[in-house]
């Protein structure tokens, strides 16, 4: 089951097994990290500790950082591998997020995460979790993909009567159901679109950077063809494209 135990350490063993690799195939993450940077940096966020939850090898908490000079972030993961990969100097903290926030010894002035908190159980808990620990005045911005995400993947497992092992990701409307409206300052989805030769291919940099756990059993080489001979979004160069649903949240507490 995607909530158990099991499946946790499975996600977080993967992201530790690709660590190494991770920078260089993550074109889609790192593009929604300097975004998100990009609009943090209009917001009047005061300074003191500011913390990357799910930081992986810290493109956020890099782009945070670029944009908002002599501002230093805390790296928080649950992969010691994935740390292991910051600048040296940066501070970092070894902290599972399905377990709540840790308790800080300073009020954090900017909780922010990218491409994390669709991993973890019950992510619309989480993220109302995330929000009530900071302090009035304080900020929390999220990226993460939401449902709508895969259309092609879903219309093709549909017409050709293979499963979909797509991660299920959270309805943008849930996540935010439970939040004071006045709370939310930026509510929006982004459409991300990448393109492939194959659906193999296609879907090759999310195993080569960990994202590719899935609770279900993969598919079979046979599978993957009579999924690909369905594929609805083919441009005139025999390539196909899937399409990322991108939810970012600016939140002010």
């Amino acid at each position: 089951m995607r909530d158990s135990p099991h499946w946790q350490q499975d996600v977080l063993h993967e992201f530790s097994r690709a660590a190494p690799s991770y920078d260089a195939h993550a074109r889609l993450q790192r593009a929604v990290a300097w975004r998100l940077a990009a609009l943090c940096q209009r917001l009047p966020i005061r300074r003191g500790l500011w913390v990357d939850l799910g930081s992986g090898t810290g493109l956020l908490a890099e782009a945070l950082e670029a944009l908002h000079p002599g501002q230093r972030l805390t790296r928080l993961d649950g992969s010691q591998a994935m740390l292991t990969m910051q600048p040296a100097g940066s501070s970092t903290l070894l902290w599972r997020l399905q377990d709540g926030l840790p308790p800080w010894q300073e009020p954090p002035r900017l909780l922010a995460s990218s491409f994390c908190l669709h991993w973890l159980e019950q992510p619309d808990l989480q993220l109302e979790h995330w929000f009530r620990a900071l302090a009035p005045g304080d900020w929390l911005a999220v990226a993460l993909p939401v449902e709508g995400s895969f259309p092609q993947w879903h219309a093709a497992a549909r017409v050709s009567g293979e499963r979909c092992s797509a991660h299920t990701f959270p309805n943008p409307q849930d996540l935010v159901a439970n939040l004071p409206v006045e709370a939310i300052q930026h509510n929006r989805c982004y459409r991300f679109s990448q393109q492939a030769s194959s659906a193999v291919a296609l879907l090759r940099p999310m195993r080569q950077i960990g994202a590719g756990s899935s609770p279900c059993t993969p598919l079979g080489v046979g599978g993957w063809r009579r999924l690909e001979r369905c594929w609805p979004d083919r441009n005139s160069n025999g390539q196909i494209r899937l399409t990322w649903l991108i939810q970012i949240l600016l939140l002010r507490r």
